[in-house]
C-alpha cells in the first residue's frame, strides 16, 4: 500500500473512489459521447455539443458558466472554492464533412470524466482545491484556446491537463499512449492579391493580372519547399480566383498554414513565406495584404507531469511511454492533433499535460481520415477515454496534494519557457 505524502490515505484507495464515481455515472457519460459523436459541428458552432455537456454537469449537481468568456461555444465549470486550480479541457468540435474524424467527442470525454472523479476526491477527503473544467470550441480551425487565453479563461490556473485519442502503436508495437507529445508550432496566413480588371483579349496589356500573383506565390512556396527542414510543412488552398476566362482578375484570396517545431523555427519560415508572397506582388505589378492569424505554439513538455501520469495509467495496466521523441508535425492551440494537438498555446502560459491514448484502429486510419471518424465512435474508444480520464484525475490528485510534486513540475516549467516568446501566446 502506498500512501500519498501528506496524506493518511492510498493510492489504492484514491483509484478506487474514482472507479465508483465513475462507475454510477457510466451509463450517462456514455450517451453524452455518443451523442457529441453522432451531431458534429464545426469550430464556432458547437452548440449541441455545449447544451448537452452542460445539462450532463448540471445534472450533476454543478454550477455551469454557459457561453464563457464572451465565446458562444465555451462554457466554465469549477468545484470548489479555494487552493490550486487545476484546469481540464473539453474539445468537441468536428471537422467539415468527416465529423470527428480527429475524436474530440473522446477528449470531452476524457476530461469530463476526470473532473467528475477530482470533484468526487476533493468533496470527500476535504481536501483544499479547485478543479475547472472548460469547454474549448474551434480546436481544428479557429483557435480557440488562444482566444480563451486571451479572455482570461486561464488566468490563475496552476496546472492545465488534457488527453487526445490517436491511432494504435503510436509510442511503439505495444504502446497504449503517450504521456508527452513534441507538436509544431504553426500560423495562419490570410493572402489578398489586389490588380486590375481590363478586358483579356481586346487590352489585356491595361491589366494586372492578381492570378498570375497567386500562382506565382504558389510556385515559389513549392519552391521553398524543398529548402524546409523535414519535420516543417507549408500548405495552402485557393479561397478566391476568377470564375471566367475573359477578363484579367483584379483579386484573388488564398490560405496558408506554416508549420515548424519551434516557434523561433516558425518565425524564420514565416518570413520566407511572406518573402514569396510579396516578390509575386513585386513581379506582377499587384498589391498583396497579408493577414497573420492563428498562431498554434510547439508544446512545451513537463516530465514532472509526463512521468506522473504515465505511473498511473500503468497502474491501470496500460503501457505508455513517458515521451515520443520525434515531433509530429500536426500543431495544436494547446501548443494540434496527430494532426493537430494542446495546445501548445496553454503550454507556454501554465504546466500543461497533452497525453494520447490509443484507440482501435484496426483499418489503419488515422486522424483526420474519415475511417478515424467511425473508430472514435466505438464503445472501446469510449472506455478507453475514461480511462484515460481517470488517469488524468489521479494526476490532478497529485497536484493537490503534493506540495513537492507541483513545486517540481512548476520550477520545471519556469526554467523551459521562453520568456521572450511569450508575448507571441497572446
Amino acid at each position: 500500500m502506498t500512501i500519498i505524502p501528506g496524506t493518511s490515505f492510498s493510492n489504492e484507495e484514491v483509484r478506487s473512489v474514482i472507479d465508483s464515481v465513475l462507475e454510477d455515472v457510466s451509463k450517462r457519460l456514455h450517451a453524452l459521447n455518443h451523442y457529441i459523436w453522432s451531431n458534429p459541428e464545426l469550430a464556432y458552432e458547437e452548440h449541441k455539443a455545449h447544451d448537452a455537456i452542460c445539462d450532463f454537469l448540471e445534472s450533476q449537481g454543478f454550477t455551469v458558466t454557459r457561453n464563457a468568456y464572451g465565446l458562444d461555444t465555451s462554457f466554465e465549470c469549477i468545484s470548489g472554492t479555494e487552493g490550486r486550480l487545476i484546469n481540464l479541457n473539453a474539445e468537441y468540435d468536428a471537422l467539415p464533412d468527416i465529423g470527428h474524424a480527429c475524436g474530440h467527442n473522446l477528449i470531452a470525454t476524457s476530461s469530463i470524466a476526470a473532473f467528475l472523479a477530482l470533484s468526487q476526491l476533493r468533496k470527500k477527503y476535504g481536501i483544499k482545491g479547485r478543479i475547472q473544467l472548460l469547454g474549448t470550441p474551434a480546436e481544428e480551425n479557429g483557435g480557440g484556446k488562444a482566444k480563451l487565453i486571451d479572455a482570461g479563461a486561464f488566468k490563475g490556473v496552476d496546472i492545465s491537463l488534457m488527453a487526445h485519442g490517436g491511432p494504435e502503436n503510436l509510442g511503439g508495437p505495444t504502446g497504449d499512449g503517450v504521456a508527452g507529445v513534441l507538436m509544431n508550432a504553426r500560423k495562419e496566413l490570410h493572402v489578398e492579391y489586389f490588380g486590375k480588371n481590363a478586358h483579356a483579349g481586346g487590352n489585356p496589356w491595361d491589366g494586372v493580372n492578381a492570378l498570375d500573383a497567386l500562382v506565382q506565390a504558389y510556385n515559389g512556396i513549392s519552391t521553398l519547399r524543398q529548402q524546409i527542414l523535414p519535420e516543417e510543412r507549408i500548405h495552402g488552398a485557393f479561397i478566391d480566383v476568377p470564375k471566367v476566362a475573359n477578363v484579367i482578375p483584379a483579386y484573388t484570396k488564398s490560405y496558408w498554414q506554416v508549420r515548424s517545431p519551434t516557434l523561433q523555427g516558425l518565425n524564420k519560415l514565416i518570413a520566407k513565406v511572406r518573402q514569396c508572397i510579396e516578390g509575386a506582388a513585386l513581379i506582377t505589378g499587384c498589391t498583396a495584404k497579408i493577414e497573420e492569424d492563428g498562431l498554434y505554439t510547439d508544446i512545451i513538455l513537463n516530465e514532472t507531469l509526463c512521468q506522473r501520469f504515465t505511473g498511473h495509467m500503468a497502474a491501470y495496466g496500460k503501457e505508455f511511454v513517458q515521451k515520443l521523441e520525434q515531433v509530429l508535425t500536426g500543431s495544436s492551440d494547446v501548443g494540434d492533433h496527430v494532426t493537430d494537438i494542446l495546445r501548445g498555446n496553454v503550454s507556454y502560459v501554465v504546466p500543461t499535460l497533452h497525453a494520447m491514448f490509443a484507440i482501435s484502429t484496426s483499418n489503419g486510419s488515422f486522424p483526420h481520415h474519415p475511417d478515424f471518424t467511425a473508430c472514435a465512435g466505438t464503445d472501446e474508444a469510449h472506455d478507453a477515454a475514461v480511462l484515460t480520464g481517470k488517469g488524468l484525475a489521479l494526476l490532478g490528485w497529485d497536484m493537490l496534494t503534493d506540495d513537492a510534486l507541483y513545486t517540481s513540475a512548476r520550477v520545471q516549467w519556469e526554467g523551459q519557457i521562453p520568456k521572450s516568446a511569450c508575448t507571441h501566446v497572446y
